[in-house]
């Protein structure tokens, strides 16, 4: 293999949604860094069951204002 090719490969302190932490390897910034996430398997609708619908900037609101008509037969 080709020399000084390969990132650093070195370990991190990961931080999940809920505070616990643990460490593991990774090519992300320096050694000692700390990767906090915002979803993770204990949040995750995908992996919880648990669904929430979240309309932010009344998103769901203007899709379904803009598309009401839609289907509707006229007369």
């Amino acid at each position: 293999m080709k020399s000084d090719i390969h990132p650093d490969y070195h370990e991190i302190t990961i931080v999940m949604t809920d505070g616990t932490t643990f460490k593991t390897r990774s090519c992300m910034g320096k050694e000692g860094d700390t990767l906090r996430l915002d979803i993770d398997p204990k949040s995750h609708p995908a992996w919880t069951g648990v669904q929430r619908v979240m309309d932010t900037g009344g998103q769901v609101a203007k899709f379904n204002r803009k598309f009401a008509g839609i289907g509707a037969r006229k007369k």
